[in-house]
Order: C-alpha cells, then structure tokens, then sequence
C-alpha cells in the first residue's frame, strides 16, 4: 500500500494550497504530483537518495532535454522540446492520468465551486502546464511541502523524504461542509458571525453580496429572527478604505471589468489613462492585468506591460487613480499590444498570479518587482518583547543571535557598504534585539512600518534606508527645536 494515495480533489488541492486555492491553483497541482510521484505508485522514496538535493530530484522529474539553467524564464522553459517532458503536460492531464471516480466535468465544477472563479476561467486555467515554470517555483514547491510536513530539510538545499508513519494527514471533512453552497452545515450562531465578518469586508470584493443575501435568506428561514433582533455584536473589523462612495462604484467598476476580462479563455489586454501623483499629469497605460490587491487603504491591480516609465515590466496601479471612465479592452491582434506580449501569449508564457506570490515570497513588500536588500534592524530587548516578538511580518523577518550578524552582513551585503555596516553593529550593544529581513526597498509599506518603529527601532542595513530615516528624524526634530 502506497503512503500518498489521495486524488486531486478539489478538497485536497485546497488543503495543500494552504487555503488559497484561487491564487494557488498551478502550485497545488504540482505539489500533488510530487507527492504521488515521491509517496505514490511511481515511489520515488526509493529511487532518490535518502538525502537528495534539487538538481536530483529536477532530473528525474524533467526530462534529460528541459533546460536546467536557473537563470531562464517562463518563456523559455515553455521551449522544452521533449513533448513527453512533464512540463507540456495541462493540468486536465494531470487530473485524467490520476485514475480517480470523478468525472473532468465534475471536477471543474468543484473547483470553481470551491475557489469562486468562474468555470470558464478554470476550464482556461487548467489547460495551461503547471510545470512550466522556473526552476525557482519548484525549489518552492519542495520548501511548501517542507512547510506542510511532507519532506524534511538538512543542510542548505538538501530534503529527505519521511516514512509512511510520519506524514500528515489531510483534514478534508471540514473543507467539504464549510464550502456547501446552501450553508446547511452551518448552526444559526455560526452563520452569524459569518454574515458579520463578511459584511464588514464585503467593500473588497464586491461578489460577497451574493453570499451575504444566501446567509441572510437562511437566517429568515431556519432563525425566524429579524434582523434587529441579531446577537449584539461583539466583534468589530476596522479596515481603513479611504475612497468616497463615488470612487467606491468607480474602482467597483474597474474591478468588475476585469472580473469579466479573467472570465474568458482568451483574456486580454487594458488599456486607460492613469494619474501620476507625483506631476499630477495623466500618462496612457497598455497593459496585461494579473490580479488585484487590497492594500493599506486602496485597491491595486498588479499588471506586466508598459508601465509609468514607458518601460515593459511590471507595476502595482491604484485602481482609484484610473482616470479612464473605462478600461479599454483590446483584442491580442491589436497593433498597440507590446510586441513582446503577444510573443508570451503565443507561447503560453503569460504572467500569472503565482508569479507575484512566488516574488511576494521573497521579499517583504508589495512592490514585488523592486529589488531586494537586506534589512537589519536593532530593538531594545523591552521593545521588542512587546511589540516585535512573536509577531509575522514575512517568512524572512527573523530574529538573528548578534554574534552571527558580521557573517551575514558579508555574505549577503558587498562591498564597500558591508564594512561600514560592519563598523555599526561592532559599536552596538550585543544584549540588544536585532532582526532581519528581506525588504524591497523602495516600497512605501517599508518605509512606514519602519517609521512606526521609530524611535525604538534602529535600522542598521540598507545604508540607503538608514539615511533616509536619519534625515527624516532630523527634518521632524527641526519642527520642536525652538
């Protein structure tokens, strides 16, 4: 009897997307074939190396013709000539060779069922490859499965498999009765505190209406209560939207929009006038959409295309700063749509959402296109027991031991601005709380949590941000000085 031997429910693809199967939908389906292939029929537990690294574990699951650089993009990935190769295979392909009871239609139907995306953006997402992606997505896939307890790590890129009796068990029942469309699984109070969260998020995604009136037609039939005689509500969620009600319909419309534009095999390009805070001035915008964002006080659509600069790449629009009445939609033939757009749409090379997460991973900071650096920040140990310990920023914000600092500073830091780095912590005090991370920057959300830390927290690396705080505290202790 094999250890993993589960099908790719929608349940169960679910459960490995960490909840997030919407977003996560490409990564789930990989994480699934990797464990069928390590614990499943194919039993590659005994044919890896107890201790295996990456580059074993992508040679026996690429074939000995996928391009194996670390340094190649989607697009070229997507050029493997081996049409045997994992990496051509869709994700209907990966379902119909799993040898399970449900049908394909029945399984798109549970998967739009589950994540809230309409069945013709499924059917579209699932005859997309999920393997063909970079190698740095499947180093990820074996970190998640490290995260979810399927494998454990050694030394630095090395994974060793578990035995039977030590892997996880997936928790499915729950998943399914959560997830009914009628909500009978749910008691009264239950749906209360349901329709009470949602009524108070509901400005993020305008769709929860629906739900919102199925819960409150179930509250009338199986409660026979009116809405005033509800249970006074305990808990509030104070979540800052800073629009008017008329930009609300405003960026509500952009966002239906694009909805629609997601729900058609083809997708498509966008096109709109944007205001630019900074020369108060409106600049034409030609881009392809990937997801949205709610962020500190406002909405964002995360797109690849011609950006503010003029330049391709990526950028984060605020959707209230749209100044088109419209989105204009264009057709993949239209002349305007970069040249290099259409050559990624052609190949199947598209960005997609779980390249932003796998940036988002990396770095702490919504502008995942910006350029990563190391943070290190010192607490005093008061400081930091109340108000940074035991607290998630990112997967990389870590407390690090002082005596390790001048390690990390010259592995990860280059010259000249490691010695001085070098020189600022060899003057602090080694009894004091010190973390680190991996930061964008540039990114406004950086910059203001780390102004909240202040004056508590100190911020050693980047030297850049460590500059810009340094003149910022002097232009505001200017402002007490007489």
């Amino acid at each position: 009897m094999y250890s993993f031997n589960y099908a790719p429910t929608p349940e169960l693809l679910h459960w490995l997307a960490g909840g997030q199967l919407a977003n996560r939908l490409h990564r789930s389906l990989r994480l699934w074939v990797i464990l069928n292939k390590l614990y499943g029929e194919e039993n590659w537990v005994d044919q890896l190396p107890e201790i295996f690294t990456y580059s074993q574990f992508r040679d026996r699951l690429f074939s000995s013709r996928h391009p194996k650089s670390d340094q190649l993009n989607a697009q070229t990935t997507a050029k493997c000539n081996d049409l045997e190769c994992i990496c051509h295979q869709t994700g209907e392909q990966i379902f119909q060779q799993s040898h399970t009871n449900m049908s394909l239609t029945e399984w798109r139907e549970g998967l739009s069922s589950l994540t809230g995306i309409t069945l013709k953006r499924i059917q579209e997402q699932l005859k997309q490859p999920p393997f063909t992606t970079v190698h740095r997505s499947i180093r990820d896939d074996l970190k998640q499965l490290t995260s979810l307890g399927w494998l454990q790590t050694g030394l630095k890129g090395q994974y060793q498999t578990l035995s039977s009796t030590q892997l996880p068990t997936p928790s499915l029942t729950s998943l399914t009765s959560l997830t009914q469309n009628n909500f009978t699984q749910l008691s009264l109070s239950e749906t209360w505190d349901i329709l009470q969260a949602l009524e108070s998020i509901s400005f993020v995604q305008p769709n929860l209406e629906l739900i919102i009136r199925r819960l409150w037609e179930k509250i009338s039939q199986d409660g026979h209560i009116s809405w005033s005689e509800q249970p006074q509500k305990r808990i509030f969620i104070h979540l800052d939207y800073i629009l008017s009600q008329e930009m609300q319909d405003q960026v509500d419309n952009h966002q239906e929009q694009l909805e629609q534009l997601w729900g058609k095999i083809s997708g498509g390009v966008v096109q709109f006038e944007y205001w630019i805070a900074k020369t108060a001035s409106k600049i034409p915008i030609t881009v392809y959409p990937v997801c949205l964002h709610y962020l500190r006080r406002a909405k964002y659509l995360s797109a690849y295309g011609i950006d503010p600069n003029g330049n391709l790449a990526w950028h984060n629009y605020r959707l209230d700063r749209i100044a088109s009445d419209k989105l204009q939609v264009l057709a993949w033939g239209d002349p305007s749509i970069p040249k290099e757009l259409k050559e990624m749409w052609h190949t199947g090379s598209l960005p997609t959402p779980e390249d932003i997460q796998n940036e988002l991973d990396m770095a702490w900071g919504f502008n995942f296109y910006q350029p990563r650096e190391l943070l290190i920040i010192r607490f005093p140990p008061e400081f930091a027991q109340w108000y940074v310990d035991n607290t998630f920023r990112h997967t990389s914000f870590h407390r690090v031991p002082y005596a390790k600092l001048p390690n990390l500073i010259t592995k990860n830091i280059p010259e000249p601005q490691n010695q001085k780095i070098l020189n600022i912590v060899q003057q602090r005090n080694s009894q004091d709380i010190y973390y680190t991370a991996w930061i964008r920057t540039k990114d406004i959300n950086i910059v203001m949590r780390l102004r909240d830390w202040r004056p508590n927290g100190e911020v050693i690396a980047p030297l850049s941000m460590r500059e810009q705080l340094k003149e910022e505290a002097e232009k505001e202790l200017a402002h007490y000085s007489h």
